[in-house]
C-alpha cells in the first residue's frame, strides 16, 4: 500500500545524509512502528512521507500515487499528527475540525458522524467549542487526531503521538489506532516507547544515522520470546554484541 523506495534526504549543502537509501513497505490493515535513536532520521522520514520536506533521491507512493510527482492526490490519502500537535490555536475545536473536513472535501454527514464518535471516545464534547489555546497538551493532541482522521485516510501517520499523554489518553489513542487498522487502513508511527511498539504493532523497523538497520515481525518475536528492547539496544550500539 505504501512504498518508501530508496529515500535519500540531506539538508542544504551538507554532505551528511539525514536519511540514505531507505526502503520499507507498509501493508493495508497493519500498525507499523518506526524506531530509532534521537537524530536517527525518523522525523525527517515522516516529513518526507507526508509531503512537508522535498527529498533528493527515491520515491514515496501511497496506493501507487507518488508524493513527489502527484503530491495533492497522495496527500488526500494521508492523515498526519505531528510531534508538536501544530493546530490553529485561535480556533475552537469545532472550527478546526470543520476546517480540516472542508480542506479534504468530506461529506458533511460523514464528517459529523466521525467527529461525534471521536469526541465521545476522547471525551472532548464539553471542550469542542472552546478555543484550542485553552486546551491542555493532551487535549491538543486529541483534537489533532480528530482533525487527521476526519477524512478517514488510508494512511495515518503519527510522530511520537504518546509523548506527554496521561495513561487514559494513551489508552484511548491506542484503541483508535487499532480500530483504524482493523478497517483496512495503515497506521505508521514513531515512538521511543518500546513496550508500546512491541504490544501494539504488527511490524516495526529500526533506523540509525539515516540507515535502515532491520525490519521485524512483532508477532514472530513474541513467539520466539525475543525482546524488542534487546534488539534495539544492539542495533543502535547501546550494548555491544552482534547486530540482531
Amino acid at each position: 500500500m505504501i512504498e518508501i523506495s530508496n529515500l535519500t534526504k540531506s539538508y542544504g549543502d551538507s554532505t551528511v545524509k539525514a536519511v540514505e537509501n531507505l526502503s520499507i513497505s507498509l501493508k493495508a490493515g497493519e500498525i507499523y512502528g518506526f524506531l530509532g535513536s534521537n537524530g536517527a532520521g525518523k522525523s525527517t522520514t515522516i516529513k518526507c512521507l507526508v509531503g512537508i520536506y522535498p527529498f533528493q533521491e527515491g520515491d514515496i507512493t501511497v496506493n501507487g500515487t507518488s508524493i513527489k510527482t502527484d503530491p495533492l492526490n497522495a496527500k488526500k490519502q494521508i492523515g498526519y499528527v505531528s510531534d508538536n500537535h501544530a493546530v490553529f490555536e485561535r480556533l475552537t475545536g469545532r472550527e478546526y475540525v470543520n476546517h480540516m473536513a472542508n480542506l479534504y472535501k468530506v461529506d458533511i454527514q460523514d464528517a459529523k458522524e466521525r467527529c461525534e464518535r471521536l469526541l465521545k471516545i476522547f471525551k472532548l464534547e464539553e471542550a469542542f467549542d472552546r478555543p484550542i489555546k485553552s486546551y491542555s497538551h493532551g487535549m491538543k493532541q486529541k483534537i489533532s487526531v480528530i482533525g487527521a482522521l476526519i477524512h478517514n485516510p488510508k494512511l495515518w501517520v503519527l510522530d511520537e503521538p504518546l509523548t506527554g499523554l496521561d495513561p487514559q489518553s494513551s489508552y484511548q489513542l491506542k484503541l483508535v489506532m487499532k480500530q483504524h487498522a482493523k478497517e483496512g487502513n495503515t497506521v505508521f508511527f514513531s515512538s521511543h516507547i518500546l513496550d508500546v511498539v512491541e504490544n501494539l504493532c504488527d511490524r516495526c523497523c529500526i533506523i540509525e544515522k539515516g540507515h535502515l538497520q532491520g525490519i521485524y515481525d512483532l508477532h514472530e518475536l513474541k513467539k520466539q520470546e525475543v525482546s524488542l528492547e534487546e534488539i534495539f539496544m544492539r542495533v543502535t550500539g547501546a550494548i555491544k554484541g552482534e547486530n540482531a
